[in-house]
């Protein structure tokens, strides 16, 4: 990692920038694919699925057959695991629930909103380096929670055309019925427009690679709406007086095997404990399988000396990470005052980890500093907000007024004319 002690403010901008992406080179390579996806439907995706993942398919869709054998397959203290976390996530998100509120803006005006799911979503989940199950659980809970009448997942499979048990599993144990062996770019085209055997969608969600990400970007731009921008995996750790360096090199390390284009950063006030962590992710990362992956992370992610409290807060709002680990004491004075981050784990004995699988927030987090202004995945990514209003014959006549004032004010006579011509009605009437 990179160390910087006590840097001036004038530096911060470059301190929180994130490995870039050539944006115009991906996208030039990832248009031709939605063009191809769009124009010829199933035989493209046949097509880029021998050319990106080796394998030929007879069969896009996963048969029934195919979830029964997993099942047959997986761990059973894995599958008591997944069902633990699918429980946690649901009841974190069934807390997430509105009621619908009606309430009398003036007399004889009511209004009120209601929540009405997006009928179709479209769940990706990546195979690559690390086949995420775990957000079949984080997508897939909420979208059936919100009633949405109709859950798309896509995820690639192997060379030979098979998907793990695990994904098979997690997305029974769920309730996703429709699964498809279509990963990449081709997957999120496929979702974005349908196909022959893959329904069109009106939401996309789920991280993936950088072709992935611009594919989402790019049919975005064309009505299909998505979760968040995103980016690689992140975390800022927070480390305060009483934190524990192991603790801290083994959070750091676990952002940092996602892959090369990860970032990790550490900050604190203490150069001892900056000093020893360090030597613990050295000690550390020659254990892990993934250890070629981490350091060329750790080779773009930094270690932060700053001298203030005000300075260290400034610093994590202006980061603003996907996931902020705040260690030590006053660990949970100090989450008081994060205004920019994707989710917070707050003392020595919540990691991350704890939120990417099990303790029931969602692991679907806005990267690249996009915290500032997005949330994470939750209920309402998967729900339409609608307002209602209906007013009476005497609840116009005392809001009409104000309405024809406004209308007139603003040169918009028709508007003044649809009040007016009923009150004079209402008028007419009373005579």
């Amino acid at each position: 990692m990179q160390r910087f002690d006590h840097p001036p403010r004038s530096q911060w901008p470059k301190l929180i920038t994130r490995p870039v992406m050539d944006w115009t080179q991906i996208a030039g390579k990832v248009q031709p694919i939605l063009d191809a996806i769009r124009s010829e439907g199933d035989a493209a995706v046949r097509r880029f699925t021998v050319a990106f993942d080796q394998v030929e398919l007879n069969r896009l869709a996963v048969s029934a057959d195919e979830i029964q054998a997993a099942y047959q397959q997986i761990n059973p203290s894995l599958l008591s695991a997944i069902r633990q976390a699918a429980a946690n996530i649901e009841r974190f998100h069934r807390l997430q629930q509105d009621p619908e509120r009606k309430t009398e803006t003036s007399p004889g005006v009511t209004c009120w909103q209601k929540s009405v799911p997006i009928e179709k979503v479209g769940l990706y989940i990546p195979g690559g380096t690390a086949p995420l199950f775990s957000t079949i659980l984080m997508l897939a809970i909420p979208a059936r929670i919100a009633g949405c009448r109709e859950i798309i997942l896509c995820t690639p499979p192997d060379r030979n055309g098979n998907l793990i048990p695990e994904m098979l599993v997690a997305a029974q144990e769920v309730g996703v019925q429709h699964i498809y062996k279509v990963g990449g770019a081709q997957a999120i085209a496929a979702m974005a427009y349908g196909t022959e055997s893959i329904p069109r969608v009106y939401k996309l969600f789920g991280p993936g690679n950088q072709y992935v990400n611009a594919a989402k970007q790019l049919v975005q731009q064309e009505g299909v709406a998505i979760d968040l921008p995103a980016g690689p995996s992140e975390v800022l750790v927070w480390a305060g007086s009483g934190s524990v360096p192991s603790f801290l090199a083994a959070d750091l390390l676990s952002q940092a095997e996602h892959g090369i284009d990860s970032q990790v950063v550490l900050v604190a006030s203490s150069s001892e404990i900056i000093e020893t962590t360090l030597k613990e992710i050295d000690r550390q990362c020659v254990k892990l399988p993934r250890q070629d992956l981490a350091r060329k992370a750790l080779a773009n992610s930094k270690a932060i000396l700053l001298e203030s409290e005000e300075d260290m807060i400034d610093f994590v709002n202006a980061y603003a990470p996907e996931h902020l680990i705040i260690a030590g004491e006053l660990a949970t004075d100090r989450a008081s005052k994060v205004i920019n981050a994707g989710s917070v784990f707050i003392g020595n004995y919540t990691p991350e980890s704890a939120g990417d699988y099990a303790s029931g927030t969602n692991h679907t987090l806005p990267t690249n500093g996009y915290a500032r202004s997005y949330s994470g995945v939750n209920l309402d990514a998967y729900l339409k907000k609608i307002t209602f209003q209906q007013i009476s014959p005497d609840g116009l006549q005392h809001l009409g007024p104000s309405i024809i004032a406004m209308a007139e004010a603003e040169e918009l006579l028709a508007h003044a004319r649809a009040v007016s011509i009923r009150l004079q009605t209402l008028n007419d009437q009373a005579l």
